[in-house]
């Protein structure tokens, strides 16, 4: 259901549905859910809490692990070793914990820096007056790699408060792959299960879904 609703969306914003991937959220959720999903054809999953995400990648071969909760200066050596995403960075220093605690042995560690694209105080990210030099004190570092922006805009039900929300943060990664010259920086996670055909008519390349694949918590 989850991925006929992103073909639909793609087809009406004429994009390939290849050009968008569905990130599952397996937080909370037994490991035996996502055996299933693995199962099933889903390949990357989204975890929040950094404790129940170590209880299942061992036993998960063949996934691809994304960080997509709040980060504890305390956890980035875990996050570093474990994951193959992180999709909340938001500061210079956590970046250069990452980038130190990465293994040389391990492919960089692809990240995404979070914009607050509201301005909300109850939600973390950078603002996006910000970004430009957080963008620069960071990209240097040799064991991550900048991918892109990530943002949780604020709830509505109006598409089209929804599409200028995603509008912002799409315009933002466009500003800033040109700006430093960075051709890698072309992902935008953006997008959940009541907004996604808005966050796909912007260029969303990520769409984090939980509720629709694994039921309520």
């Amino acid at each position: 259901m989850v991925q006929e609703r992103i073909n639909r969306a793609c087809q009406q914003a004429s994009r390939h549905p290849d050009t968008v991937k569905l990130l599952a959220v397996s937080k909370t959720k037994p490991l035996e859910m996502v055996r299933q999903a693995l199962a099933a054809g889903q390949k990357d999953f989204g975890e929040n809490y950094v404790q129940d995400a170590l209880d299942k990648i061992p036993s998960i071969q063949g996934a691809t692990w994304h960080y997509i909760g709040a980060i504890q200066s305390n956890k980035t050596r875990h996050i570093a070793e474990h994951f193959d995403w992180v999709h909340t960075v938001a500061s210079t220093k956590v970046a250069r914990r990452l980038s130190s605690q990465r293994s040389e042995t391990s492919a960089p560690l692809n990240i995404l820096l979070q914009v607050n694209v509201n301005q909300e105080s109850s939600k973390a990210g950078i603002l996006a007056a910000d970004l430009p030099n957080l963008v620069k004190s960071i990209c240097g570092f040799e064991r991550i790699a900048l991918r892109g922006l990530m943002a949780i805009p604020e709830q509505s039900d109006d598409v089209e408060v929804q599409r200028a929300n995603f509008s912002i943060l799409a315009s933002l990664q466009k500003a800033i792959q040109q700006q430093f010259a960075l051709p890698q920086f072309d992902q935008l996670s953006m997008g959940m299960s009541n907004d996604l055909e808005a966050a796909i008519a912007e260029g969303a390349t990520w769409v984090r879904i939980g509720t629709l694949i694994f039921g309520e918590r």
